[in-house]
């Protein structure tokens, strides 16, 4: 790995040791240059010498962290060249893992659907077939289980079979909604989610996010493109039904996944945002990313109207603990019955025996769940929004005055004369297509029968040994890195293990002293460290501070690469660490 003096511009350095007056590289603009010069030599030099102060890193600090994280991919692809080192990048959470039988009775399933589709109409010289039917469908479907009995996917579709005919669900209308399902022959209807989709995932989110804590009455559920729909669809509907407000103040429970961050600060928003922030700190003076209660309390405040959290935390990866959660659901029932509550709950499957906010405080949350991570399938966009049948949006609505009233009855005066009667939860799915084309909204329905599957596959792991295995997974790579930085993380029940934050503030000063950290802050940028490891090293990670976490921090994804990477990682930001060390220690002057 490389081992150069970093320069103590402000700059984010190039692996030289140019002094402040000569200036840092620009990365920015030697990125550019190499991509309009086909990344020539003569072009990267170019970029260079394009900039010599530090506005890059303050285009940077603008930037999304996943804008920056795109550009430190192509920084380290660059250094990599001529070297034999790999490009490590932890700067995103895509795993690199798949659920393999769900995804097997898929194809087979699809199998099966062709036949139904050739029942009806079969013109094989013309590739036409014609739209599986109902009648008789279940019994056609037995049969086909039976021809493939030996293989692991039929007999995993016979136990879903037989879990739902003891749940009362399965027959000829189950299999025609798989068959017409998996071939698409028809838009999604209902269009929120189909019926036995909302059956299954019912069941599995009772399971996954409820540790088996069944409501009263089952959630409303709306299949979206992912969970990144799933976010931009509840905000854009708590505006178009005057929920908030230009104006109003929202709260967020920081870190979080940067979008929370962006978008109630974008002019179609434009909200007030109060941040209650996880800074608990353990004896040993290290974060344990919990919210203390003066924190918590400033929800006591009658104007915020809306709370987002993701639980598990991104990017730090840790659930609300006892104390939190019970601060805060009893702050909500006694003192704030009308908060309103998003919880994103996409890494709850990580954490064992985890409850949803769902659970504790039906009335006032959506869920978003999604399946990207846990199963390794981010490219099917697979998504619910859950809300209780009882709960804050349908009521808050109606107490809206007269006028909101009326302009909502004109916004959805093409779906029905009663638009009192319909549910916050079916408007979204009408504000999803800008209510006009609400005959054509709902997620595709190939994919609600994939997570049907996926749903099914845990609700018949009796012994949970998937969820095992990926939380045993994640937690593995994460002692590896923590190993090779030379600390040992202790046991945390609340801990996913999804992301990692590392205090690079906390580390240094523990390392090298308070002095150096000082020292550190005084002649670098924060940005600096994520920069150089991209550029020296091949390492991405992302900076902390995008998510609201420490300035001085990096987060590490524990989902995309191997095992062995995560020990190089850390290898290579303690060699780094160590490389600035030096240069303090020598004066502080990269040229002594």
């Amino acid at each position: 790995m490389s081992t150069s003096t970093p320069s103590t511009s402000h700059g984010a350095g190039t692996g030289s040791t140019a002094s402040p007056a000569n200036g840092p590289a620009n990365p920015v603009a030697t990125a550019n240059a190499a991509d309009a010069a086909g990344d020539s030599p003569a072009a990267i030099e170019a970029g260079i010498k394009a900039n010599d102060d530090r506005a890059f890193e303050e285009s940077l600090g603008a930037m999304s962290p996943f804008e920056v994280k795109n550009l430190l991919v192509k920084m380290a692809k660059k250094g990599d060249e001529g070297t034999t080192r790999t490009l490590l990048n932890a700067g995103r959470g895509n795993p690199n893992w798949i659920t393999t039988l769900p995804r097997e009775a898929f194809f087979l399933l699809g199998s099966f659907a062709m036949e139904e589709a050739r029942r009806t109409m079969d013109e094989p010289d013309y590739d036409l077939a014609g739209m599986p039917a109902a009648d008789g469908a279940a019994a056609r479907f037995l049969a086909f289980l039976d021809e493939h009995d030996r293989e692991r996917p039929a007999q995993f579709l016979k136990r879903a079979w037989d879990y739902l005919d003891a749940e009362g669900l399965a027959g000829d209308e189950l299999v025609h909604e798989w068959t017409g399902g998996i071939v698409g022959d028809e838009y999604p209807m209902p269009d929120r989610i189909l019926r036995y989709t909302q059956e299954i995932v019912n069941r599995y989110l009772v399971k996954a996010l409820d540790d088996g804590h069944a409501p009263a009455t089952p959630y409303d559920l709306f299949a979206t493109e992912g969970g990144t729909a799933a976010m931009c669809y509840l905000f854009y509907s708590l505006k178009c039904n005057f929920l908030v407000n230009p104006g109003d103040r929202i709260a967020l429970m920081t870190p979080i996944f940067t979008p929370y961050l962006n978008i109630p600060i974008l002019n179609d928003y434009d909200l007030d945002v109060t941040y209650i922030q996880a800074n608990t700190i353990d004896a040993d003076g290290l974060h344990t990313w919990q919210y203390p209660d003066s924190e918590l309390e400033k929800l006591r405040d009658p104007s915020i109207k809306l709370l987002c959290l993701v639980n598990p935390s991104n990017p730090p990866s840790v659930a609300l603990d006892d104390a939190s959660r019970a601060k805060l659901v009893s702050l909500v029932k006694n003192e704030r019955p009308d908060l309103i509550i998003i919880s994103d709950d996409v890494y709850g499957t990580f954490v064992p025996h985890y409850r949803s906010l769902l659970d504790d405080l039906p009335y006032n949350t959506a869920c978003v769940y999604s399946f990207s991570k846990y199963f390794g399938a981010t490219g099917w966009r697979l998504a619910v929004i859950a809300t209780a049948a009882d709960n804050v949006f349908d009521d808050l609505i109606a107490k809206l005055p007269e006028d909101k009233k009326k302009a909502l009855a004109n916004r959805y005066a093409c779906l029905t004369d009663h638009i009192e009667k319909v549910k916050f939860t079916d408007r979204m799915v009408a504000d999803s297509r800008l209510v006009a084309l609400n005959g054509t909204a709902g997620l595709g329905t190939p994919q609600q029968v994939m997570m049907s599957l996926f749903a099914l596959y845990c609700l018949l792991d009796d012994h949970d040994a998937y969820r095992t295995k990926m939380q045993q997974l994640v937690q593995h790579r994460l002692g590896l890195l923590w190993k090779s930085l030379g600390w040992t993380l202790e046991p945390d029940p609340e801990r996913a293990g999804y992301y990692s934050v590392i205090d690079l503030g906390i580390w240094a000063t523990r390392l090298y002293g308070a002095d150096f950290f000082a020292w550190l802050k005084e002649n670098y940028d924060s940005l600096d460290i994520v920069v150089r490891l991209a550029q020296d090293t091949g390492v991405v990670l992302m900076a902390g501070h995008g998510f609201d976490a420490p300035e001085w921090s990096v987060r590490v994804s524990l989902a995309n690469l191997n095992a062995d990477d995560y020990i190089a990682i850390g290898q290579r930001l303690s060699a780094m660490l160590a490389d600035y060390a030096e240069v303090w220690k020598a004066g502080g002057h990269p040229n002594k």
